[in-house]
């Protein structure tokens, strides 16, 4: 069990850590979320049923560990203003202009509240509605709308 489970984890990493990288702004509260969805993956790993994907459970996991950290006072991931954040993907990967336009949509997501940041994470991962109401435990057509709100949301944000 606990080959399968490393085997799953390490093929589905990269989503934890973008779940990391919309909930944190340091690369020390990036580690310890990392960490602590991982135990909670290995936590309720015996009660995977297998009846979706794994990415799709272990996004759950992963939204719910991070939202619930975040929302504790006790357990609260310390975050910082988005200028003073380092940036996690290298300068080179982009050009100045991408870059740029990649930084603004960040600091805007940062201005949704969990839920929202959530979807948008997900639809921006081009899962579908299907997948992403099933995810985060509302209907599908509750997250269109919401989604749309979002997007209204997100431009006037972007286009005062």
């Amino acid at each position: 069990m606990e080959q399968q489970f490393v085997s799953l984890l390490k093929e589905n990493q990269n989503l934890i850590h973008k779940v990391c990288r919309l909930y944190t702004c340091t690369e020390d509260t990036h580690k310890d979320l990392f960490q602590e969805i991982t135990i909670q993956l290995w936590k309720a790993y015996p009660k995977f049923r297998g009846e979706a994907k794994f990415s799709t459970w272990a996004y759950r996991v992963a939204l719910n560990t991070a939202i619930t950290l975040y929302r504790k006072d006790v357990k609260q991931v310390k975050t910082t203003e988005y200028e003073k954040c380092s940036f996690f993907i290298s300068q080179e990967e982009y050009n100045p202009e991408e870059e740029e336009q990649l930084k603004l949509m960040y600091k805007a997501i940062h201005q949704l509240n969990d839920i929202e940041k959530a979807l948008v994470f997900m639809y921006l991962e081009d899962k579908d509605y299907t997948e992403i109401a099933e995810t985060l435990g509302i209907s599908e057509v509750n997250a269109r709308v919401k989604m749309n709100r979002i997007k209204g949301k997100l431009k006037k944000i972007l286009n005062p």
